[in-house]
């Protein structure tokens, strides 16, 4: 009986990590944030409307206003039940409207104002989605003590549509329009309703009835997230995590204009980098059933803080390539840990807040990182890019101080183990949310 127990349990498993496999390939192909529409549309500016640095800049900044306050959105799917469908329902509904946002831009003129408007549309709905996918992932990690193997899965599935977007924005740019780019993402789009169809009983069957699932009313919510200790190192890790100044659009410049590469370099060195990134995904996946998070955390985070320094010379496009794939080696295991303290750290309830409130740093941090590495690029003459790479340096070595910071309790065990201290946080967390 305990042999066929455990079949069940690891078959169970498999199932549900063939699901968000598939939920994770389909939501980040659709993103309006994925390299295939970010890249598309910054070469659109700085080719077509000849946007300065800066400018291309502020236009990835504001139109990311939608991620920044990511948390809102979160709210609303640990809040609402749309068609009765809880997160299935945010699927079937959004997916369609920002299908619409996407074919409205390829259709109207170009223009700075017109592309800030129709991205912050899709934005805007791709909220609602990511904040269903996002919740789900991190309630389903909580209760089947899985955090470590989703993040592994999630962010390798992931890296694949980055990957295929990175090059084939690099060819759309050189061979394709935008408005014929801007069609083919409604079309992605429009796969995530059909997905919202499937409910495989080893995700959603009594999901929402469990501890973890369980919240209290608007404003009990927001004063338990106040409260629970372990959502602020891990959004401050984030934070510093994704605070590059190097890595986007002064990369960018530094490739096309002080070494003369051609649009699509850029592209294929993101192709290339986040490619690199897989194999030390799937060791975590590996790792994270032998060894507990918080050696992880530390091993990763040691590894990552000199990710960028090869940056510093590059004297030539193929070099750059080259260079992209150690430093993308360098930084998986840290994406991988910080993703799963995340999904460790969501309060009962709550978890569509914070995961999107992690999507919002992440996404905040990344536009003002780019905006201080545009101003430094700018500012420091022929030595420009070689400052940005030495701020990135110093922002990822901030991250170790702050691993002591997180629960002791939440970091100590291996994946698939429970430990009492987070069981008795869970009931106490519990009892707080029930009325009277």
């Amino acid at each position: 009986m305990p042999a066929a127990s455990d079949r069940d349990g690891s078959e169970g498993n498999n199932r549900t990590l063939l699901y968000f496999g598939w939920l994770t390939l389909f939501v980040y192909l659709a993103t309006p944030a994925g390299y295939l529409v970010d890249i598309q549309t910054s070469y659109l500016l700085k080719n077509e409307l000849h946007a300065t640095a800066t400018q291309i800049s502020t236009f990835r900044l504001v139109t990311g206003i939608p991620v920044y306050i990511a948390f809102v959105f979160g709210l609303a799917r640990d809040h609402w039940n749309p068609l009765g469908l809880r997160d299935r329902g945010f699927f079937l509904i959004f997916a369609p409207v920002t299908s619409a946002a996407f074919i409205w831009m390829a259709f109207s003129s170009t223009s700075y104002t017109g592309l800030v408007v129709g991205m912050l549309l899709a934005m805007l709905s791709s909220r609602f989605i990511a904040a269903a996918y996002q919740g789900l992932i991190a309630l389903v990690g909580q209760e089947k003590l899985m955090s470590g193997r989703l993040s592994a899965l999630c962010n390798t599935v992931s890296s694949v549509p980055v990957v295929a977007g990175a090059f084939a924005s690099g060819y759309f740019s050189d061979h394709l329009a935008a408005k014929e780019a801007l069609l083919l993402m409604a079309m992605v789009t429009l796969s995530i309703a059909v997905l919202g169809l499937w409910k495989p009983i080893s995700v959603f069957g009594h999901a929402y009835e469990k501890p973890q699932a369980r919240g209290a009313d608007f404003v009990g919510n927001v004063r338990r997230l106040v409260k629970h200790k372990a959502v602020y190192p891990a959004l401050l890790i984030c934070f510093l995590w994704n605070f590059a100044p190097g890595s986007a659009t002064p990369l960018q410049f530094y490739l096309t204009n002080e070494l003369h590469a051609s649009d699509s370099i850029y592209s294929y060195y993101n192709g290339i980098f986040a490619a690199a990134f897989i194999p030390t995904f799937l060791l975590y996946g590996f790792l994270c059933r032998k060894v507990s998070l918080n050696k992880l955390l530390w091993w990763g985070t040691i590894v990552a803080v000199p990710q960028m320094i090869p940056l510093a010379f590059i004297q030539s496009p193929n070099l750059a390539l080259v260079l992209a794939v150690p430093i993308g080696l360098m930084g998986g295991i840290a994406t991988a840990a910080y993703f799963d303290l995340a999904m460790r750290s969501c309060p009962p309830g709550l978890q569509g807040t914070l995961m999107m409130l992690v999507d919002g740093v992440l996404a905040l941090s990344a536009r003002a990182g780019d905006l201080l590495g545009s101003w430094i690029y700018h500012s420091g003459a022929a030595l420009g890019f070689t400052y940005c790479v030495i701020a990135t340096t110093v922002v990822y070595a901030l991250i170790l101080p702050l691993i002591p910071l997180a629960p002791k309790a939440l970091i100590a065990t291996r994946d698939g183990e429970s430990i009492p201290e987070v069981k008795a946080e869970l009931s106490n967390d519990v009892r707080e949310s029930e009325p009277g």
